[in-house]
């Protein structure tokens, strides 16, 4: 087969001669090939094997175009490195790898195309066109790749037993795409990620963080979840997650299995949000339960301050995989610690304070709560169902009628400390913080409006019931 369509872009024509005058072959391959045939439109990223120095092939390349773009060279691992135009093309030598047991980084010399192919991770990614100019777009498939495209398979080259304990971090790829593509992992390939899911102990936080990443930017990211539970790799990975799983009974009382229902949670938001960290939220919104599970004979079973355990696991679980310690990770704690607060309220009559308050907790991220929670109603009854959604509908227009009015979001006291000072002519003390506490109050319970001139009043009528009298007023 000929796809001499897929490089029609001048940069392959480019390479082509480059490789020509230095008297190599080159090829392009992995995804950019797989996209192309899989019709997922024009992929960004340009991988090229050159049998030889990819390094000096990326600068010949360079050196033919506009702008002469810069070459970013990676000498320990043989690669090189150009953007030009709105692509960003990577250049390596073909090369044949061995592994150590304790490492993913392999060991690498010189080899020929077959061994490159060789040394992928997966048929599909193995595909290459050639760019020479006398077979130029002609299919290289040594695995039939092309045929596990038309299958949906995700398959290994070669032993997918070695494939996947030479570098682990392979188990989650695999998985990774098979959710992205909704295609279905090889049998023999599924066990032995199962016989190897020890191994993903050498691969650092940080690439399977990327991973997981992927799999949760999906449409349907609880095929992904799903796959890493069946392999048992989940439970070395976020053993938080699989804690929840299973439905415990005594004296007749049942509670639903909390990791089914995360995953179903973690596919409504997917429907609803690509905001990546409130994906995450979806996903860990319930690792509290399992810890605070208790049974009480009076009302069943209880998880009692769930939100606020599973908020403090939050940070443990970021600090191990080496996620980012920053707003991203508390912006995920208190989309967590506030889960249940909008459900708790759609329950009942919603009162103007009450929204204010949610208002107020959630501040600029209140939006994203509602959102987390109304992906939280996975309840088969249709009428349960129908009737959480309309009360989230109320409680959102509350908090639309109740910003507009009151102001509560991103609250700013309509009095300062500064102001209370002055008045009082005041040193620090707790007196202050108790008159701000009070008109903070006031204006959540609608005592006040969130203004300067009420706020100032109240707080002159605070200051007189703790015995502070206003400067202008003293002898």
């Amino acid at each position: 087969m000929n796809y001499k369509q897929a490089i029609q872009n001048p940069i392959f024509s480019v390479i082509s001669e480059a490789a020509r005058d230095l008297n190599v072959e080159s090829y392009v391959i992995g995804g950019f090939v797989r996209d192309f045939i899989l019709e997922r439109g024009t992929p960004k990223d340009i991988d090229v094997v050159a049998v030889g120095s990819g390094i000096e092939l990326a600068q010949s390349v360079a050196a033919r175009l506009p702008g002469k773009p810069k070459v970013s060279v990676f000498k320990n691992y043989g690669t090189a490195m150009l953007k030009t135009d709105d692509l960003e093309v990577e250049f390596v030598g073909a090369r044949r790898e061995s592994y150590r047991e304790d490492s993913r980084k392999p060991l690498v010399e010189d080899g020929t195309l077959e061994d490159d192919q060789n040394r992928r991770d997966f048929t599909i990614n193995a595909l290459a066109l050639s760019l020479s100019k006398e077979s130029f777009g002609d299919l290289l498939d040594p695995f039939d790749g092309f045929g596990d495209l038309k299958r949906k398979l995700i398959r290994t080259p070669l032993d997918a037993d070695i494939t996947y304990s030479d570098d682990p971090l392979r188990m989650m790829r695999a998985i990774r795409f098979a959710t992205q593509l909704s295609f279905t992992i090889e049998d023999a390939s599924l066990e032995a990620i199962e016989r190897n899911k020890r191994r993903i102990g050498i691969i650092s936080g940080e690439r399977i963080v990327d991973e997981l990443n992927k799999i949760l930017m999906t449409p349907k990211p609880s095929v992904g979840f799903q796959l890493l539970h069946q392999t048992g790799l989940l439970a070395l990975i976020l053993p938080e997650l699989t804690a929840l799983q299973g439905i415990e009974e005594k004296e007749g009382q049942r509670h639903k299995d909390n990791f089914w229902h995360t995953l179903e949670v973690v596919d409504n938001i997917a429907q609803a949000t690509d905001n990546l960290w409130l994906r995450w939220a979806a996903l860990l919104h319930d690792i509290g339960k399992a810890p605070t599970k208790k049974f009480d004979k009076k009302i069943g079973w209880t998880f009692h301050s769930h939100e606020f355990v599973g908020s403090k696991m939050v940070s443990k679980l970021f600090k191990r995989l080496h996620m980012p310690l920053n707003e991203k990770m508390k912006f995920v704690q208190k989309m967590v610690l506030m889960s249940s607060r909008p459900i708790v309220l759609s329950q009942e009559i919603v009162t103007d304070s009450a929204v204010r308050r949610l208002v107020f907790d959630a501040g600029e991220y209140v939006e994203d709560l509602m959102t987390l929670c109304e992906a939280d109603i996975t309840t088969k009854n249709p009428k349960k169902f129908k009737r959480y959604h309309q009360n989230f509908a109320i409680v959102r227009q509350k908090i639309v009628e109740v910003e507009e009015r009151d102001h509560v979001r991103n609250f700013q006291p309509p009095v300062s400390g500064e102001e209370i000072m002055q008045t009082f002519n005041l040193q620090p003390s707790k007196e202050i913080g108790m008159i701000k506490e009070a008109i903070k109050e006031a204006i959540l319970e609608g005592e006040i409006p969130n203004e300067h001139e009420a706020a100032y009043a109240f707080m002159l009528d605070k200051g007189k019931k703790l015995g502070l009298i206003p400067a202008k007023d003293r002898p």
